[in-house]
């Protein structure tokens, strides 16, 4: 929509038809921007909607404004006729022409009635109450600018906020009922499992904001920071963005039960598999202490515990849950049991190596000796008295029951000591002749 030149003298011709072809320009121009907003979807929807709120109050405004701007342009419309009427009188517009047509053209000669309807809620220069106003041509272009960027941005607001929110709300909403049928044939309802309780909850949400939108669309737009076009923002998708995220939570919940679905038995029979073989660890565990106390003495062992039979309640709980389809309560059952019966079996063996550690040392003691033996006979000692001695007083202690570990290791050390001595002889001292058995244990 255009805007007018500044008043001035009294015009001369050329004035006066430069003036009539600018004015009749803008005539078109805002007959074509009224028409339009006449015709908007926006405001059509407007026009039939049941609105609350925001768009309730502002649409009041905007549908009185939209009016008034109709009698503005009316107005401005008599005016224009009249100047041409005037205009066209004769060819050479006398001086009381070009008075009239300044004075019409530039003076505050339009004069606007409005019914108390059309002005009671559409905001006016010279305040409300009153029943008709003064305009020059070009501060009425002004006043139609101001009515129509304000009605405008009411219905372009309103329309793009529709045009987005309650598709993408109906959307999601058909989303939401596949996953309640699919939620629903796992037996996730709302009372039993918490997906069920967060589908009732999105219902009622999703719901109750379509019918926000709908009403009051202007509660649902966010403005851009700075921007003065009509219709500058964008629809406020918080809420709806919400409602999606956790729409998306349940789904991978109900997907990960029926992942459960699929593979219950293949999952029952692996957690079967870990506790046969924890149960299998602990009962060699003490089988092993029993070995360890009778054959090691004066060693400290730890006790071995019993079977995990509160894991095997609850596996049976488990296949009971598959048995009976119940495929929610299955699903957070077997992740949970799966991380025990892993930790069942890993105590199991850990169990098992701290209980028979003292067989692994006297298993090690028993090596040594033996592999110093050998190397001994390699270097063609193996019948030396003194070593075969201190062998046999090892092997004694090592090979008995019960077997002091403590006594046993100093035995092997001796031999050693007395295994190196004779491998690697110290050079005799001058004057005298050199033990090589050294001193007598």
């Amino acid at each position: 929509m255009g805007v007018t030149g500044p008043p001035g003298p009294v015009m001369d011709r050329d004035e006066v038809d430069r003036a009539l072809a600018r004015l009749g320009a803008e005539h078109e121009a805002i007959e074509t921007s009224l028409l339009a907003l006449q015709d908007h979807a926006g405001r059509r929807l407007l026009e039939g909607a049941e609105l609350t709120g925001t768009t309730k109050e502002r649409w009041s405004t905007a549908d009185a404004s939209i009016t008034l701007l109709w009698a503005y342009f009316d107005a401005y419309t008599d005016a224009l006729r009249a100047a041409r009427d005037i205009r066209s009188r004769r060819r050479w517009s006398s001086r009381e022409d070009l008075v009239e047509l300044t004075e019409l053209l530039r003076g505050t000669s339009v004069t606007v009635a409005g019914s108390a309807t059309a002005t009671a809620n559409a905001p006016t220069l010279s305040g409300a109450g009153r029943l008709s106003e003064q305009f020059s041509l070009a501060t009425l272009v002004e006043r139609m600018n101001e009515l129509y960027a304000a009605s405008l941005d009411m219905v372009v607001t309103a329309d793009a906020v529709w045009s987005a929110l309650p598709a993408r709300i109906d959307l999601l909403a058909a989303e939401l009922q596949r996953t309640r049928r699919l939620a629903h044939s796992v037996g996730v309802r709302p009372g039993e499992h918490p997906s069920g309780d967060d589908l009732e909850r999105i219902t009622r949400t999703l719901t109750t904001l379509r019918e926000r939108v709908v009403s009051d669309p202007l509660a649902y737009w966010v403005p851009a920071q700075g921007s003065s076009a009509p219709g500058g923002g964008r629809p406020d998708t918080t809420a709806y963005d919400r409602e999606a995220r956790a729409l998306e939570d349940v789904r991978r919940e109900i997907d990960a039960v029926l992942t459960v679905r699929q593979d219950a038995e293949a999952r029952l029979v692996r957690l079967r598999d870990l506790l046969s073989r924890a149960d299998r660890t602990l009962a060699e565990a003490r089988s092993a202490r029993g070995e360890v106390l009778a054959k090691i003495a004066a060693s400290e062992v730890p006790a071995v515990s019993g079977p995990p039979t509160v894991l095997q309640e609850q596996l049976a709980t488990a296949a009971e849950y598959r048995r009976h389809a119940q495929w929610h309560r299955l699903s957070p059952l077997l992740e949970a049991l799966e991380e025990k019966a892993e930790d069942e079996l890993l105590r199991a063996r850990e169990s098992l190596t701290a209980v028979t550690a003292p067989l692994a040392i006297r298993a090690e003691l028993r090596g040594r000796l033996d592999a110093y033996k050998a190397k001994v006979a390699r270097h063609g000692l193996a019948e030396d008295p003194f070593l075969v001695e201190r062998y046999d007083a090892a092997r004694r202690m090592l090979w008995s029951a019960p077997c002091d570990l403590r006594v046993a290791e100093d035995a092997v050390l001796r031999y050693q000591h007395a295994a190196a001595d004779l491998l690697s002889p110290r050079v005799p001292e001058q004057g005298g002749p050199t033990d090589r058995r050294g001193p007598q244990a």
